[in-house]
């Protein structure tokens, strides 16, 4: 029996919504509800036919203002890609997927439309930098959809981003071009079980921001998603700082992962590409 967008949402969020019963086995929004990342893939290619359909799906996504301001560059290099991985080891399937891409903000193109047509660029700032990764994340998003529905599965990788500098110069990336996030895509190896999320107040709100429910949500929350998806002892992060927790679940792992400063050289990158972030 196939999943119903119901029992989907419920493993997901941990409740029952009244989902229209026209729209419980809508293909669309089950694929949505079931998303899996994949890190573990088979040995099958890719097909290039294939690659450039799932391509031509995702740049079909929202662009603001129809600016356009994104790219993809797909890391066929088989040098280039050892060297991206290398500077994530903690990743080793970076070098083993079938398909490696890098998903980037892209301004240039915009700038030298701007040069073509002998129009001034009068919105050097922050919200164009903001724009561009907003667009490439939009992207991204139609991408993993569009793979998923195609049978592939995909992982991204915000990791890139601890090594902007260094991908950049790989990937050749110009004045204006940055990397959002990369993303490996192939055969699923294995089937993934859903991970659960915390439950939907604490993401939708009605009329005014409100998170004053969030410790007992958390609590919920870490005590369900170790019931399926339990975090080994050995995954403790930096017990000699922190100690060993009796319980140590998804708020606690991620408490300490936001203690270590992470990434605090990409504003200087993101300059050193010619934007101004004022």
């Amino acid at each position: 029996m196939s999943e119903t967008l119901s029992s989907l949402i419920r493993e997901r969020f941990g409740e029952s919504v009244d989902v229209p019963g026209r729209l419980e086995h809508n293909s669309e929004l089950t694929g949505l509800a079931a998303h899996r990342s994949h890190r573990a893939f088979t040995g099958e290619p890719v097909a290039p036919a294939l690659l450039r359909t799932l391509l031509a799906c995702a740049f079909s996504a929202p662009a603001k203002s129809d600016l356009q301001q994104s790219c993809v560059v797909h890391v066929e290099d088989r040098a280039v890609r050892e060297q991206i991985a290398a500077l994530i080891p903690s990743m080793p399937w970076i070098a083993d997927a079938p398909v490696l891409l890098v998903f980037c903000g892209d301004h240039r193109r915009l700038r030298r439309i701007c040069e073509l047509r002998s129009a001034p660029f009068a919105n050097d700032h922050l919200d164009s930098f903001f724009n561009a990764a907003v667009d490439a994340g939009l992207v991204m998003a139609g991408f993993i959809r569009a793979a998923q529905a195609a049978g592939l599965g995909c992982c991204p990788l915000s990791a890139v981003r601890n090594h902007a500098a260094e991908v950049a110069g790989l990937l050749r990336l110009p004045e204006h071009v940055f990397p959002v996030a990369g993303m490996v895509a192939g055969y699923p190896a294995t089937e993934r079980r859903i991970t659960p999320r915390l439950p939907l107040d604490a993401f939708v709100h009605t009329d005014r921001y409100d998170d004053g429910d969030v410790e007992p949500w958390i609590t919920s929350y870490d005590a369900r998603r170790h019931a399926v998806l339990p975090l080994r002892p050995e995954r403790q992060r930096d017990p000699g700082r922190f100690g060993c927790a009796d319980f140590y679940g998804w708020s606690e792992d991620k408490a300490r992962q936001v203690a270590v400063s992470e990434r605090e050289d990409f504003g200087a990158f993101i300059r050193s590409q010619g934007f101004r972030l004022d």
